[in-house]
C-alpha cells in the first residue's frame, strides 16, 4: 500500500447527460431537475452521483467503507468540471490484512466553488 497520512489524492470528472440518465434509471431518483434541462440545456447531477467522486479512492485503494458523510453545498450540472481532493487523515494497521483509514474530501467546480465536502472511514484490505 502506497498511501501515507497527509497524502492528497486528486482527480476530476465532468458528468454528462448520459451519466445522469443512467443514474436516474438505476437509482430511481427522478426529480424533474434530473430529467428536464434548464435554460442552458443542463441537467442537475444527482447528489449521490456527485458523491461517487470521493468514493473513487475507495475503489482505487480497495477500501471497504464503514462510514461516509457528505455535505452537498451547491448543485452540480452536466458539463461542470469537478475537481476532487481526498486527504488521508489516519491510517492504522489492524492486522496483517487490514488497515483502517479516515479521509476527508472537498470537491470544487471549475469556478473554484465548493460543491461537496465530507469524510469517509473504513478498512483497506491489503492482501499481504
Amino acid at each position: 500500500m502506497n498511501l501515507k497520512v497527509g497524502d492528497i489524492v486528486r482527480f476530476e470528472r465532468t458528468f454528462t447527460k448520459k451519466d445522469v440518465e443512467v443514474f436516474t434509471k438505476i437509482s430511481g431518483d427522478e426529480g424533474e431537475h434530473h430529467k428536464h434541462p434548464d435554460k442552458l440545456g443542463r441537467l442537475v447531477v444527482q447528489g449521490l452521483l456527485t458523491a461517487t467522486l470521493p468514493t473513487k479512492v475507495g475503489g482505487d485503494y480497495n477500501v471497504l467503507a464503514r462510514t461516509m458523510n457528505f455535505e452537498f453545498l451547491r448543485p452540480v450540472f452536466t458539463g461542470d468540471r469537478i475537481h476532487c481532493e481526498v486527504m488521508i487523515e489516519k491510517l492504522e494497521k489492524k492486522d496483517k490484512h487490514k488497515v483502517s483509514i479516515l479521509a476527508n474530501f472537498a470537491c470544487k467546480n471549475e469556478k473554484e466553488k465548493q460543491v461537496l465536502t465530507g469524510y469517509f472511514a473504513g478498512v483497506i484490505l491489503t492482501g499481504d
